[in-house]
């Protein structure tokens, strides 16, 4: 019933900020965004008055359904990404600076309850966000590019929510660790770009880095089989997020009792 009462306090927090509203609008433009420009580039060109006077283009080349799905993914890995860590930034760390989270924190109120009932609310947000996203985005691109299946939808729906519930854990974490909503979002961001590099230095040997979690979604979709790297890469994204979740737990306490 705490968890409950929680999650429900966070659930219409999150609908009288909008966010209910207008984060799932951004990610389903996030998403469609490449599909559509790229298809009408040649009609923009024309109504635009052509290229410029010597720049010659014979043939715009044709992008296959797997590619075009990857430029959708692209886009939410850089904006998508940076659009998640912006709503979640402050959600324990504005708490803590104003005061707020010792008032809830006084009275018998677990510290995993108060850090997992935020957690679930904005994961609902991301995958309901990403869902719709995803699913408009899977409908233009069988309608302008070519087939899709449903099962590849699935996929890219599910894995790449696993990416982005990993997201969503990172910024959690740091919100126990800093009171500031600029500091929260700057190591946020930090930390993914670190991990990406490092995964590109040491690719040879972090084949289940989270990073690598994009581009095995588009080499299932090319193949048509769900590959052993995808999987394990999703259950280590998994565990990581949990442990993060875990860790949250712990320094949020250990801060507030210091305080």
């Amino acid at each position: 019933m705490q968890w409950m009462t929680l999650f429900q306090k966070e659930l219409l927090e999150n609908w009288r900020n909008k966010k209910w509203i207008w984060v799932p609008l951004v990610i389903i433009l996030l998403s469609i965004m490449d599909p559509l420009t790229t298809y009408y580039l040649p009609y923009i060109i024309e109504a635009t008055g052509g290229m410029p006077s010597g720049v010659v283009i014979e043939e715009l080349p044709e992008y296959a359904p797997s590619e075009v799905l990857l430029m959708t993914l692209s886009q939410l890995s850089m904006l998508g990404v940076l659009v998640i860590v912006l709503i979640s930034m402050g959600t324990i760390s504005g708490e803590r600076k104003s005061g707020v989270s010792e008032l809830v924190l006084v009275k018998p109120v677990s510290y995993m309850n108060y850090i997992t009932a935020k957690w679930v609310s904005y994961l609902l947000l991301v995958w309901v966000s990403l869902f719709l996203g995803i699913l408009v985005s899977w409908y233009y691109i069988n309608i302008l590019f070519g087939t899709l299946s449903f099962g590849d939808f699935v996929t890219t729906f599910f894995f790449y929510g696993i990416w982005l519930t990993f997201v969503v854990s990172l910024t959690i974490f740091y919100n126990t660790l800093f009171k500031s909503s600029g500091l929260v979002a700057f190591f946020s961001i930090l930390s993914i770009m670190v991990m990406s590099m490092i995964t590109k230095i040491f690719h040879h040997i972090l084949d289940w880095s989270p990073n690598n979690i994009t581009e095995y979604i588009i080499d299932t979709i090319s193949t048509g089989e769900i590959s052993k790297d995808l999987i394990l890469t999703g259950i280590i994204t998994t565990a990581l997020s949990l442990t993060l979740i875990l860790l949250s737990s712990q320094f949020l306490k250990r801060k507030e009792m210091a305080g």
